[in-house]
């Protein structure tokens, strides 16, 4: 094959450190709009993105030149870095140090579209906790349940 055709999609989640509601209504849309700048500048590009407070979901494609790890790494420390110095009254701003992370089939797309944009009123019944342990059921991944937030 004389081309390389590639659809990498990824589900991404990760929580504010100790999952403190950081993520106020002010700061939500600049975060958000800074977070896919940095996915763009590392070979990725957020197809949506949503959250609460305390935590992010994204739906990104990645090239295959770029490890999901880095491509999360960066993400993480460029936002943090930025919030921390860039909006007045947040302070020291950071990420949880895992994340979790899914592959999203090309058929699964839109519902997966659908459930990161209905975040807020997912949350309103299900806390993050009970969410990020059902996706791991899910998706097959074992987990201490003891420590999985750590």
């Amino acid at each position: 094959m004389g081309h390389t055709f590639t659809n990498h999609l990824y589900h991404v989640v990760f929580s504010t450190k100790e999952r403190r509601e950081a993520i106020t209504s002010d700061v939500k849309g600049r975060l958000h709009q800074y977070m896919c700048g940095v996915a763009r500048n590392v070979g990725g590009a957020v197809l949506t993105i949503g959250g609460t407070k305390n935590h992010v979901h994204l739906l990104a494609t990645v090239k295959p030149s770029v490890a999901v790890a880095d491509f999360v790494r960066e993400v993480k420390a460029n936002s943090s870095k930025w919030a921390a110095e860039t909006v007045r009254g947040m302070g020291l701003f950071e990420w949880q140090q895992g994340y979790a992370s899914f592959t999203v089939s090309a058929s699964n797309r839109g519902r997966v579209v659908e459930y990161i944009e209905r975040q807020e009123a997912h949350h309103r019944r299900t806390p993050f906790e009970g969410e990020l342990a059902r996706l791991l059921e899910k998706h097959g991944i074992e987990f201490d349940r003891a420590h999985y937030l750590d």
